[in-house]
């Protein structure tokens, strides 16, 4: 695979040669972009945004279901967590987790002795993880490629996270992050997210999959037992 600085490169020489046909058809500026990318890079783009949207509405629900870790930083609100989480993908290196990012930031989540903000730590390890299964593209051109075994194992890794909120437990026997709830009023909101993440992520992989022509290694794992899946 060619270095990203190069990839950029070709991609900007793209994007000129692009202009340069539209100048010369009279034809308007703003469809450049456009043809740059090819349907399923438009699809890609569409799956980000839309993961991302639920990441941020799964990040506000955790605050507010568990509001002692906004706590736990002093005077930041959830505005300004879910702001350092989506600022920069390529930068979600922070001191307070242990400069730890995607998968093993997320894994500070479940740790017992870890004293800092659960939420923050799995908001920045799912963006970080997110972010690597889409080859850390914010979004897709001509020339970006996606690889459909990450993007299925990022679906995996979902379902297991899903499956340690609900059943991981501190020493104390308290549930690490409060999501779902069976008391009056049920509330199944959190199951609702997850599946939405889940099923896009399954959806672009099998996408890849087919455009690529490469077969999806499935794993058969028992989700209460199951580590996480690499994702790059």
């Amino acid at each position: 695979m060619l270095p990203r600085v190069y990839l950029n490169f070709m991609r900007t020489g793209c994007l000129i040669a692009c202009l340069i046909l539209i100048s010369s058809c009279g034809s308007k500026p703003a469809l450049i972009q456009n043809l740059a990318k090819s349907d399923i890079n438009m699809v890609g783009d569409s799956h980000i945004e839309q993961t991302n949207q639920l990441l941020k509405q799964l990040i506000y629900k955790l605050y507010k279901r568990n509001p002692r870790e906004l706590q736990k930083n002093g005077a930041h609100t959830i505005a300004e967590r879910t702001e350092q989480i989506f600022s920069d993908p390529d930068n979600l290196r922070f001191a307070e987790l242990n400069n730890r990012e995607s998968i093993d930031a997320m894994l500070l989540s479940f740790d017992d002795n870890f004293r800092g903000d659960r939420v923050f730590a799995l908001g920045v390890g799912l963006r970080g993880m997110f972010h690597r299964a889409y080859n850390q593209n914010a979004e897709l051109f001509l020339l970006d490629q996606l690889d459909a075994q990450k993007l299925y194992n990022c679906a995996r890794n979902i379902e297991i996270v899903a499956w340690r909120l609900a059943h991981r437990r501190d020493a104390n026997g308290e549930l690490f992050l409060l999501t779902n709830s069976m008391d009056d009023p049920i509330n199944l909101s959190f199951e609702r997210l997850f599946g939405k993440l889940i099923s896009l992520q399954d959806m672009m992989a099998k996408i890849t999959a087919e455009r690529t022509e490469r077969t999806i290694n499935k794993i058969v794992h028992r989700i209460a037992t199951a580590v996480f899946l690499p994702v790059g």
